[in-house]
């Protein structure tokens, strides 16, 4: 088997769109729901409570769904390391994408009562559970089509998908909030989430004309496929799964904090303006977007570990200023550090990890593997605006356990950036790769297309 056969031109542009695209619907529909957590859900479908505890409530249902991602990782990686990346990744774009139509469908407290939140908070596990398979899919998918000196660039293009989806969605809400205040509780905000049919019908459009892996395709012939995904990864490369999801808490939990949790914070506890956030945040995304490939291609250069690090330490460093910033009030400062922290700090940590993640794991596993870590990754730092709230409320609104749990995350990335291998330039076969021993002894496979 050979790696990376295939010219540079040889669709890899077609692949890269399209993973592109997903991500970005992907990303928009998480967003639309983080943003609505943050200023509707609480009342529309929690009104017996405080205001802060039907904010909590609200967060909560956030966090349920990525509690269904780790779930979705695993259901989707088997299929996906099975029968094939690609077809794997049109069964997630149409699950999230139903699912997110239908959180915008679901009646109020007012209307239903207790089943309001109970239908809330099942459709978003299963958003959730299709978002699961939806990432490593897709930069599997992109990876194993990528030359091998500009996987971190190529990798880059699905990570773009999460500026590209937070542009989208704040722009959308934007555009809804300048409602009047009763249109916009009342039937306004379901707006965004209606609009992603259209986004859906798109990413099909476009995801159902890529071509299956060179990897994958070679691996099937050559009778190289798990019998069971899931435990071969965990029996050989369980230590990758705990990196990449340490890895993730790098970033995400910075990331959640600023673009979910600061909607509330800074509009109930410091009385900033909601357009002033939303308007910061949005700013800073569509910078990022082209930010996030260029860190990625600088990975290609300098490797994978010694970018992300770099911007985990600028991330340490912002962590307690920025709230500092926030609590002064004034437009220009909020939006200065805002911009900062995301396009340099975010954007060089995130950047390069779709390679990198790619890059630990044999093809056997790939697609499993990766998806796995980054969920669990998600999971966890999915509870972050719920324990920022939390911290906030017992604290009496001090903004100090903020900063210090934004460190603690971003150390523990950094640790294991540390640990894991450097991945630059490695072999992405069976044969040869170092990194997954599951890809190179001691896996079940079989010779045959069945499950």
């Amino acid at each position: 088997m050979q790696d990376n056969v295939q010219p540079e031109n040889a669709g890899i542009q077609k692949v890269g769109i399209s993973a592109l695209i997903g991500s970005a619907i992907e990303w928009y529909d998480f967003y639309i729901y983080g943003t609505a957590a943050a200023l509707v859900f609480g009342t529309q479908y929690f009104p017996s409570f405080s205001p802060v505890a039907g904010t909590l409530a609200a967060f909560a249902t956030f966090a349920v769904g990525f509690i269904a991602r780790p779930i979705g990782a695993i259901i989707f990686g088997h299929f996906g390391d099975r029968v094939g990346r690609k077809n794997t990744l049109v069964l997630t774009l149409l699950i999230m994408g139903c699912a997110t139509v239908l959180i915008g469908a679901v009646p109020n407290y007012s209307t239903i009562g207790v089943w309001a939140p109970i239908a809330l908070t099942a459709i978003r596990f299963i958003q959730g559970f299709a978002v699961g398979g939806e990432w490593g899919g897709a930069t599997t998918m992109v990876v194993e089509h990528s030359p091998r000196k500009k996987r971190g660039f190529y990798g880059g293009l699905p990570q773009m998908g999460v500026p590209i989806g937070l542009v989208l969605s704040t722009a959308v809400f934007s555009a809804v909030s300048a409602l009047p205040d009763d249109d916009f509780m009342s039937w306004g905000w379901r707006i965004p989430f209606f609009l992603s049919a259209l986004l859906i019908l798109v990413g099909l459009l476009i995801r159902v004309k890529i071509e299956e892996t060179p990897t994958f395709a070679e691996m099937a012939k050559a009778g190289g496929k798990a019998k069971i995904p899931f435990k071969e990864a965990l029996v050989h490369g369980w230590k990758e799964i705990l990196l990449t999801a340490a890895l993730y808490l790098g970033h995400g939990v910075l990331f959640y904090v600023i673009t979910v949790f600061v909607l509330s914070y800074g509009t109930s506890e410091l009385g900033l303006p909601e357009s002033l956030l939303l308007t910061c945040v949005m700013i800073a995304a569509g910078l990022e977007i082209l930010l996030v490939p260029a860190f990625g291609a600088l990975s290609d250069k300098l490797g994978r570990r010694t970018v992300y690090i770099a911007g985990a330490v600028g991330a340490i460093v912002m962590a307690f200023p920025f709230f500092a910033v926030l609590e002064t009030g004034s437009p220009i400062l909020i939006g200065a550090i805002t911009i900062l922290v995301i396009t340099l700090c975010h954007a060089a940590m995130y950047g390069p990890i779709a390679a990198w993640y790619a890059e630990m794991f044999g093809p056997s596993v790939r697609y499993t593997g990766t998806s796995i870590g980054y969920q669990i990754g998600g999971a966890i730092s999915g509870f972050a605006p719920m324990i920022a709230g939390v911290l906030v409320g017992t604290t009496g609104g001090a903004s100090w356990p903020l900063g210090l749990m934004w460190m603690i995350a971003v150390g523990i990335g950094i640790a294991a950036a540390l640990i894991a291998k450097e991945t630059r330039g490695v072999s992405l076969t069976a044969k040869s790769h170092p990194s997954d021993s599951s890809a190179t002894e001691g896996v079940e496979v079989e010779n045959v297309e069945s499950l």
